[in-house]
């Protein structure tokens, strides 16, 4: 319309063109920026506060999953009370596409913990970390220095769990966000498992205990995290696919053997065993 006849319009003709608009079955004012009909406007996402499995959901504005899991890792006492805490927590979505949480193996008071990445098909069917092929390789990288996930004797024996206890979709690799949910069920594992050594099996276990990735660069390189010393090496995995790896990983090895100090029992006295 032309703006000389906007400012030219009377009482009486926008009375006239109201009531035609009412005839012709208008019923509401259109603003001046145009507005898409056909767009759905999502609901408000809402996020679900904490509550005991069975009770109802209590909606409230946000919930920290970090500090849910380091109020449930905090009041376990023993890793069976930790193994409910896990199983019962309910902020991980991983949790939903898994069959089983794989929570660990081995001897626990062990002095060497083993922390693998996340579990996989063969894992997460079983429900124990390091099975199938890789765990096979893993079990005579023990055996060669002494050292085995079955021994009764603490000596001599291991503890193995993963950083995420619930399989990845299509094995892919855990995300920042899954690993620094569950870092306070990982110190808290840890911390009851009394380990002396703590050996990181790959780039995962690097990222959740030292804040490094790099896993070429890593290892072998003695460090220090939770209060103990700490040896990343590389994950039988990839060891399986690149076997020229073996033999930094028997170097790897022998380092760890050195570390805990007297020959363990069963370790070869000359050190010129090897690791498959």
């Amino acid at each position: 319309m032309d703006t000389g006849m906007e400012s030219a319009l009377d009482w009486d003709l926008a009375r006239s063109l109201l009531e035609w608009q009412v005839e012709m079955g208008v019923d509401e004012a259109i603003g001046d920026a145009p507005v898409n009909r056909f767009e759905v406007t999502p609901e408000p996402s809402r996020k679900v506060a904490a509550h005991k499995p069975g009770d109802p959901p209590r909606e409230r504005v946000e919930v920290d999953a970090v500090d849910v899991a380091r109020i449930a890792a905090e009041g376990a006492r023993s890793l069976d009370a930790l193994r409910e805490a896990l199983a019962t927590y309910e902020h991980c979505e991983l949790r939903n596409g898994a069959r089983n949480l794989v929570f660990s193996d081995g001897q626990p008071g062990a002095r060497v913990m083993i922390l693998g990445e996340a579990p996989g098909r063969e894992e997460d069917r079983e429900g124990t970390p390091f099975v199938g092929p890789e765990g096979a390789l893993l079990n005579k990288m023990l055996a060669a220095i002494g050292l085995s996930r079955d021994a009764e004797d603490l000596r001599d024996a291991v503890y193995i769990a993963n950083v995420l206890p619930w399989r990845p979709p299509q094995n892919r690799d855990p995300r920042p966000e899954e690993i620094a949910m569950l870092q306070p069920f990982l110190q808290k594992h840890v911390a009851l498992a009394r380990p002396e050594v703590l050996v990181l099996m790959g780039n995962t276990p690097c990222q959740a205990v030292l804040g490094k990735r790099g896993i070429l660069k890593l290892r072998g390189q003695w460090g220090e995290a939770f209060g103990l010393p700490v040896l990343p090496m590389a994950h039988p995995a990839s060891l399986l696919g690149q076997p020229e790896s073996k033999r930094e990983a028997w170097a790897d090895l022998l380092s760890l053997r050195a570390k805990l100090g007297s020959r363990s029992a069963g370790a070869p006295a000359s050190g010129t065993g090897k690791a498959g």
